[in-house]
């Protein structure tokens, strides 16, 4: 199955001019994403923006479906954003003002921190495990305890490809009446995102292969209506005089044809089988570990078993991520991650080297970066 799979989505896709092991940045479009989102752009220079936005209501209805089906939260209202921070910054600013609290991991992204921060959130750092992963028990005492407004929770981090127990953490909030907010930005498309949160928000661009500039944020009815966007929407807008709150979030100017193409990227992986996508992708990732792990001058961070595709490299002996990184797309045509400290300034202490391969890898792919990687290292050591 997971060789059929690779098949399918290769050959979906344009073929890659050097080798992409960078899906947790940006993944590769397929050519019925490309053609869909151009279609929409050249019926807009038809028919008309508005027109054409109107004719494509179809297809984004069934963009909010799936993405509420992929959270696990069928009757959640769901807002088409410009991606996982948009989504994020539209939450917070829409927050009732006399509950602003949040707890969340010490490896949280270093972007949201700062939103937390802007929009006036007194952060509360959960307790963790060596590896990232939250503490359960300990986590339970301190919501219990001093219990924060929300919970805030990235189940895959953008510096660490560890899985956080994101349905257990859901259980636990329940138990305790907190609403639990997701970001699957790594997550969507990778693992399993049906956890039971109350809000879940991710890009279009990682793994679920659409275009940039796109993602959604799915919210529970019960707590769309707590919401009070700081754009809210005029009178004017609308003949009926009035929006609702999910319409308010999503009022102004779009990128209606990202969104057309986000929309099938969606469809696409419900017709490859999810279940499938992430038996696929944990292969990889622990393929990926094996061949890597004796790599001089770098040290795996994850388990070989870690249900995810994604293998972090932390430098030691001197090696230098960013020359590594540089080097191995201008030798090697080889598209990587680096990573800074700025991704997780509460936890990482320095900076790594991420890859993050999709179906569509080969082991011979993993063994001739495992060579380049040992090259590159060498060459800018």
């Amino acid at each position: 199955m997971s060789d059929s799979l690779a098949d399918r989505w290769r050959e979906a896709r344009p073929p890659v001019a050097g080798l992409h092991l960078d899906t947790a940045a940006c993944s590769r479009q397929s050519f019925a994403v490309i053609d869909a989102t151009a279609q929409h752009a050249r019926y807009e220079a038809e028919v008309g923006g508005y027109v054409a936005a109107e004719a494509a209501t179809p297809a984004l209805d069934a963009g909010r479906a799936a993405f509420a089906a992929l959270s696990g939260m069928p009757d959640a209202e769901v807002v088409y954003t410009t991606g996982s921070l948009n989504a994020l910054d539209l939450l917070l600013g829409g927050w009732p003002a006399d509950s602003r609290t949040v707890a969340c991991l010490p490896g949280e992204y270093g972007p949201n921190l700062a939103l937390m921060e802007i929009h006036g959130f007194e952060r509360r750092l959960l307790p963790t495990l060596d590896d990232g992963r939250v503490a359960l028990d300990d986590a339970a005492f301190a919501l219990e305890d001093d219990p924060p407004d929300f919970v805030h929770l990235t189940t895959v981090a953008s510096h660490r490809g560890v899985v956080q127990p994101a349905a257990m953490v859901a259980k636990l909030c329940a138990e305790l009446g907190l609403p639990l907010v997701v970001d699957a930005a790594q997550a969507l498309g990778h693992v399993d995102t049906v956890v039971g949160a109350d809000v879940t928000y991710s890009s279009s661009r990682k793994w679920i292969a659409g275009p940039r500039g796109v993602g959604a944020l799915a919210v529970r009815p019960d707590l769309m209506e707590r919401l009070r966007p700081r754009l809210a929407a005029p009178e004017w807008a609308v003949k009926s005089g009035s929006l609702t709150v999910a319409q308010q979030l999503e009022f102004g100017e779009a990128n209606v044809a990202a969104r057309v193409g986000f929309s099938v990227a969606l469809g696409e992986h419900l017709a490859c089988g999810p279940e499938a996508v992430r038996a696929r992708l944990a292969e990889l990732g622990a393929l990926s570990r094996t061949v890597l792990a004796d790599v001089p001058g770098w040290a795996v961070i994850e388990e070989v078993e870690e249900p995810s595709a994604i293998t972090t490299l932390a430098p030691v002996g001197g090696a230098d991520a960013a020359a590594v990184r540089e080097w191995l797309l201008s030798e090697r045509r080889i598209v990587t991650t680096y990573a800074g400290v700025q991704r997780a300034p509460l936890e990482l202490t320095g900076p790594v080297l991420r890859i993050s391969p999709h179906a569509d890898t080969t082991a011979d792919d993993l063994g001739a970066f495992a060579e380049a990687l040992n090259a590159a290292t060498a060459a800018t050591g």
